[in-house]
């Protein structure tokens, strides 16, 4: 009986498993700042790539196109969501990985401190899908 009570206990506390990310904002709102140019960085798109060698590979946008087709982002909808924990921002490699080790990011990154805190609007769009908000 302790045992029973205690997995419904931690089952209320942890998302989900399987819990649904949106692939709607992901599309509209996450997927944008790949490919947005930011003050001081490259694009994320132009390291995170299909030649890319870490986890973070973005399908190659067609030539003369300037976005991914559908399909190519439901494809980059799997990828990404990988690297996320829903519900858990502050879980996910997604948005620790290019965060600043001074605003609680990881130390490793090779292409910089995209983002310098967690105030800053794109890891707050990217923090907002996570969490399913």
């Amino acid at each position: 009986m302790r045992l029973t009570f205690a997995a419904v206990l931690l089952a209320s506390a942890a998302p989900a498993f399987g819990q649904s990310l949106d692939y709607e904002y992901f599309k509209s709102q996450v997927e944008p700042i790949f490919i947005t140019k930011r003050v001081g960085h490259t694009r994320c798109y132009v390291c995170h790539n299909e030649r890319s060698n870490n986890a973070l590979r973005l399908e190659k946008i067609a030539p003369g196109a300037s976005f991914w087709s559908e399909e190519q982002s439901r494809r980059n909808f799997e990828t990404v969501s990988r690297l996320v924990v829903p519900g858990k921002p502050e879980a996910s490699l997604l948005l620790l990985h290019p965060l600043a080790p001074e605003a609680g990011g990881n130390a490793y990154h090779s292409g910089g401190r995209q983002f310098e805190s967690r105030d800053d609007p794109a890891w707050r769009t990217i923090a907002r899908w996570v969490r399913g908000g």
